[in-house]
């Protein structure tokens, strides 16, 4: 531990872990801990976010859970205020939360298209929407989002509404970034790349599947394998942290040159 954002207040959206392996929301979640700040855990699940809660408890950090649905505005709104009531102030949002549905244009239908829009992008223009005046009160915060590559480029999984909900995501994060500078509140966004997390685990029915799917995606990555949900945080965390303070509307990309 080196204190990177000590005695800050860190409310992350999507930090249940659902198992032994670590999620992005979760290893940010701990890592955010681990180098000093206070942490809320928001999951849809309780007991997702409590077993982030006792890893980060496990080793002397500070947490506690909410439980909270984003589709749901108002319970993002009551998450930002138990978090101002429980700790005062809100240093760092972190929104790590996105959903896929299967489907090209011509298969897309539009109840999948408005959850997938209501989770990966209204949900954390709502988180900010709460957040922000909270910030600009105590004079500064740190929001991060996290997208994925899929907003930059095409991809062989047909999930038309979750790639243009990252793009529209990666434009609301520069829009904010900009809007609120003059109040020294930073906004940006990580994207992601290939990652060896559960949520790509889940995407495959069998562990036969599992493993053939992580061979093919090690493949495609030209350090010859995936990255990590450690590797989430880690860029995470150099967004929370003072050492990032005049790094606004930046879009991260974080996938072993994929994209190159």
């Amino acid at each position: 531990m080196t204190g990177r954002i000590q005695d800050k207040v860190a409310l992350v959206i999507g930090a249940g872990s659902i198992g032994e392996a670590p999620s992005n929301g979760s290893a940010t979640a701990l890592l955010f801990a681990t180098e000093g700040a206070t942490v809320m855990c928001v999951d849809i699940s309780e007991p997702a976010a409590a077993r982030t809660v006792a890893q980060i408890e496990a080793v002397g950090g500070t947490a506690s859970t909410f439980r909270a649905d984003v589709a749901d505005t108002a319970q993002i709104d009551a998450a930002v205020a138990a978090c101002m009531e429980r700790y005062g102030r809100i240093d760092i949002l972190h929104y790590n939360v996105g959903i896929e549905a299967f489907g090209e244009l011509i298969d897309v239908t539009d109840e999948s298209w408005d959850r997938v829009f209501d989770i990966n992008l209204k949900g954390a223009m709502a988180a900010a929407r709460a957040a922000v005046p909270h910030m600009i009160a105590q004079g500064g915060g740190s929001i991060i989002n996290v997208s994925s590559i899929a907003s930059l480029r095409w991809s062989p999984m047909q999930f038309l509404s979750y790639n243009v909900s990252k793009a529209a995501l990666n434009r609301m994060t520069r829009v904010v970034a900009r809007q609120y500078a003059p109040h020294k509140v930073r906004c940006n966004v990580i994207l992601p790349g290939l990652i060896d997390s559960p949520h790509a685990a889940a995407l495959v029915k069998t562990e036969a599947e599992r493993i053939e799917a992580k061979k093919a995606r090690d493949a495609r990555c030209p350090m010859g394998h995936q990255g990590t949900p450690q590797d989430i945080a880690m860029a995470a965390l150099f967004l929370a942290s003072e050492e990032s303070r005049y790094v606004t509307g930046l879009e991260m990309v974080v996938d072993g040159g994929i994209t190159l």
